[in-house]
């Protein structure tokens, strides 16, 4: 994909995160990447429409709820069917950048990234950032 390094680069340099698909099992990937951000001492939201805590951080019910949302960027772990309206939503508030873990995306939420020239702020296709996000930490430094 074009451009996914500076993507990459973008979301990392935010001073805020979020994290959408963050629950109690900390098993699930969402949890482990908000960790990742918790480990890294990022400042990070949980976004969940139930929950009031995780991990210990008080969690907001949705992305509207975003202090700074211009200036936070949003790890979202969720089905595609949820992703595609967390899209719309980001796109609404301005949100700078965000990164679907492998699995988030299906067919339709491809299709609306395209759709509105979202290409250059959202990471998609694959690459995770308990993978891969310490090297791009290192690379903004």
């Amino acid at each position: 994909m074009p451009g996914t390094a500076e993507v990459k680069r973008l979301f990392l340099s935010s001073p805020h995160f979020a994290v959408v698909g963050a629950s109690k099992d900390q098993s699930k990937f969402g949890t482990k990447v908000l960790k990742w951000y918790q480990a890294r001492d990022k400042d990070v939201k949980p976004v969940h429409p139930k929950e009031d805590e995780l991990e210990g951080l008080a969690t907001i019910r949705a992305l509207a709820d975003l202090p700074e949302p211009t200036k936070t960027s949003v790890s979202i772990i969720t089905p595609g069917k949820i992703t595609l309206g967390l899209l719309e939503q980001a796109k609404a508030l301005s949100i700078p950048a965000l990164w679907l873990q492998p699995g988030a995306e299906d067919s339709s939420v491809i299709q609306y990234i395209t759709d509105n020239g979202l290409e250059n702020k959202v990471i998609y296709g694959g690459p995770c950032i308990l993978v891969e996000g310490d090297d791009i930490i290192k690379s903004l430094l």
